[in-house]
């Protein structure tokens, strides 16, 4: 039982497996709308050229290749015995459905492997696709992953994120009309965001009362657009404190019952601008624990929809 004072998503998976359950990422050479097809185009304002998530993973493998070498270092590491086969860099359901049937089935073909995440953007859910991964949500631990960063179409808008919020409040129905769970993504510290801004989209999340949340800090990469408005001066960022105090403030908001599936990020060493703390993860996440003591108060404490 963990005595933190949110819902953990590790938790969750060890007391449904009897054991800890280990994500490993894969690359499957998907792309993104704003990407276009061969990943050159410009992307999001802060989206790594090389795409989220994608450090450690060897492009050249197949997806089973890929799994069995994450397995290799897992159980190496952590002798584990589960995993989940977390499909991460770029938009992961940005293809014709035979593709991703094919590339979803290899995954669950390798041994050890419980269940499938994949990682989207929320204008990459046609019908179509969702009616595909329902197939998955009915065969395996199933979780779709959608970005959703902010809220608020002005912030949207800003990132270049080619959507506005209303776009994921379709996929959104969409995916629940159909059973399936959703782990929402959302990024404090955004350019333009002040804390009530943020909390706004706290309170939306928990009234729609997604399955799952990641709450990432705003990072700022090489190579990026955001990178270079950094570089000018004109990106400011967060500093531990602050992050630490607007993650508390969130996680009171958010439904008591929504697993947290991240609370905070770190950037590759090799192309993290700022902030430089935020490598220091355990740090930053014992301060979290930390301050959820010092105020005495939990997940879902301040949330205006807690049932």
């Amino acid at each position: 039982m963990s005595i933190k004072r949110y819902r953990v998503f590790s938790e969750y998976l060890k007391e449904e497996y009897g054991g800890r359950v280990h994500k490993i990422s894969v690359d499957a050479g998907f792309s993104c709308p704003n990407r276009a097809s061969n990943r050159a185009g410009a992307g999001c304002l802060f989206c790594d050229p090389g795409g989220s998530g994608a450090v450690g993973i060897d492009r050249a493998l197949s997806v089973a290749e890929q799994l069995e070498q994450g397995k290799e270092v897992m159980v190496r590491k952590y002798k584990a015995k589960r995993f989940i086969a977390y499909f991460q860099p770029f938009s992961n359901t940005f293809a014709p459905v035979p593709r991703l049937r094919a590339l979803y089935d290899e995954a669950l073909a390798v041994s050890g492997i419980v269940g499938l995440a994949v990682g989207t953007r929320p204008d990459c859910l046609p019908d179509d696709v969702l009616d595909l991964l329902t197939e998955y949500h009915r065969r395996t631990d199933f979780w779709l992953e959608i970005g959703v960063q902010s809220r608020h179409d002005a912030t949207l808008d800003y990132l270049r994120r080619g959507h506005d919020y209303t776009a994921f409040l379709k996929a959104y129905a969409g995916a629940k009309a159909r059973g399936l769970k959703v782990c929402a993504h959302v990024i404090l510290g955004l350019p333009g965001e002040d804390r009530a801004a943020m909390l706004a989209t706290a309170d939306e999340m928990a009234r729609l009362r997604v399955d799952g949340i990641k709450i990432h800090l705003l990072h700022v990469l090489k190579g990026t657009p955001l990178g270079g408005l950094y570089e000018e001066g004109m990106i400011p960022v967060l500093d531990q404190e602050e992050y630490v105090g607007l993650a508390v403030d969130f996680l009171e908001r958010l439904h008591p019952e929504t697993f947290i599936h991240r609370l905070t990020g770190d950037g590759p060493r090799d192309l993290l601008l700022a902030p430089l703390w935020s490598l220091k993860k355990w740090e930053v996440l014992n301060a979290i624990d930390a301050e959820l003591e010092r105020r005495d108060t939990r997940q879902g404490a301040k949330s205006r929809w807690p049932t």
